[in-house]
């Protein structure tokens, strides 16, 4: 499965499109497992202290945000699902 990475977290993951191997039906939360056992440096990233993922973090399967799926982190993923990870951003009018 293709995971984008955005912002902050591309250089962590040494650019923008991550191939990650996951069994059919994996979950987000599966998937974020597997990000963080190939770069361990962005747990401190993505997980607070409970291993629960940041509320300013977020993931979008197919252009929703997982926060808002039925089945959040639970989700089961398609093989063709798109899959964005976002860090906090911050900016706007002066």
């Amino acid at each position: 499965m293709q995971v984008n990475f955005y912002a902050t977290f591309r250089p962590i993951v040494g650019g923008k499109t991550v191939d990650f191997d996951l069994l059919p039906g994996a979950t987000p939360a599966q998937l974020l497992q597997a990000v963080i056992s190939a770069y361990p440096g962005l747990q401190p990233q993505l997980l607070d202290e409970e291993g629960k993922l940041f509320n300013h973090v977020h993931i979008f399967i197919n252009g929703r945000d997982v926060q808002y799926l039925p089945l959040a982190l639970e989700t089961p993923l398609g093989p063709q699902d798109k899959v964005d990870i976002f860090p906090p951003v911050g900016g706007g009018c002066r």
